[in-house]
């Protein structure tokens, strides 16, 4: 990708304002903070500038067992229906190391209400406790239960669909491969700016590594957390793009279920989100790529502030509605 010279000069005014305000109010860096200290400092922010949360007729709260017998906390949200609802299965941001369901419930709740469909948002397990690979079981160990539990929850289960943002993006994409591999059928993977690549060394990743919300010492403190050794890098369930399998293989994309992606222009995740798409548009796989101009990685939750979030979170909502077949 073609990057300027003065990355700055490409954000849009609204968002070179909401990073200045970030800066005055002169929080100190996630990298300085302690795991612990981090988790806390997200949560406050969380909802600064994100939109007012939106009714719902149903909201649950869920256990799901993972596969070593920890039960993992999930919600539901569901608008009113008399039939079974479609459901996306949503796996939340926060560099395996931060987040919650709780940072993103506006977003599950706007998704749901917009694409008319059940959104479960999951609480996989997060670093420096709980390491690699856990996060992809649990969001694995999810998927697996839902689809035995759909009926019982009143949802449509041959309309599931995988989405995520930021490293939770990273899962669901993950997790869509492991469902093509089992021959699990998805309606469509829903990826915000995912991580995919092993190492952040594209030209995107120099271009945004300080002064765009997401900065290169964070990459590197979440990953540190969540990553037992260097090895886990190449580890395809970690890095989709380009990670290898336990035969040293890249992992093949063809027959993965069809991609939904919304990246943010100046992010340092975005070629890695391109490169994807590429590869998967390569094997054959139907990509909808959506690039927001001016944008920087997290905007989908800062609607206050920001027109563009209200609009990928439509543009994402359309995708799901037309995968569950508009109903």
């Amino acid at each position: 990708m073609s990057h300027h010279r003065h990355p700055r000069a490409l954000l849009t005014p609204a968002m070179r304002g909401v990073l200045d305000r970030i800066a005055r109010a002169g929080h100190p860096p996630m990298h300085a903070l302690s795991p612990d200290q981090a988790k806390a400092a997200y949560s406050a922010g969380a909802g600064v500038l994100d939109i007012t949360p939106h009714k719902l007729a149903r909201v649950e709260e869920i256990s799901i067992p993972a596969r070593d017998g920890v039960r993992l906390h999930a919600r539901l949200y569901a608008p009113a229906s008399e039939k079974p609802l479609p459901v996306l299965l949503y796996f939340h941001g926060g560099g395996f190391t931060v987040g919650s369901v709780a940072t993103h419930e506006p977003l599950c709740r706007h998704l749901a209400h917009l694409a008319h469909c059940a959104v479960i948002s999951v609480d996989y397990r997060l670093a420096p406790e709980w390491k690699f690979p856990t996060a992809v079981q649990d969001a694995w160990d999810s998927l697996a239960w839902l689809r035995g539990q759909s009926a019982a929850l009143r949802l449509d289960g041959s309309k599931i669909a995988l989405g995520g943002d930021s490293a939770g993006g990273t899962l669901a994409a993950v997790t869509a491969i492991a469902a093509r591999d089992a021959g699990w059928p998805l309606a469509m993977q829903l990826l915000f700016y995912p991580g995919t690549a092993g190492h952040q060394d594209t030209p995107s990743h120099k271009v945004f590594a300080h002064g765009f919300l997401l900065e290169e010492p964070h990459i590197t403190y979440f990953f540190g957390h969540y990553l037992r050794n260097a090895a886990d890098r190449n580890d395809w369930r970690f890095a989709p793009l380009d990670g290898l399998d336990e035969s040293g293989q890249v992992r093949e994309l063809d027959g993965v279920t069809p991609v939904w992606m919304g990246l943010a222009e100046c992010d340092p995740l975005t070629d890695e989100g391109v490169m994807y798409a590429d590869r998967l548009r390569m094997a054959g796989v139907a990509v909808d790529l959506e690039i927001y101009a001016g944008m920087v990685h997290g905007f989908i939750q800062f609607g206050r502030a920001i027109p563009q979030a209200s609009t990928a979170h439509n543009d994402a909502a359309r995708a799901l509605r037309h995968a569950f077949g508009d109903q």
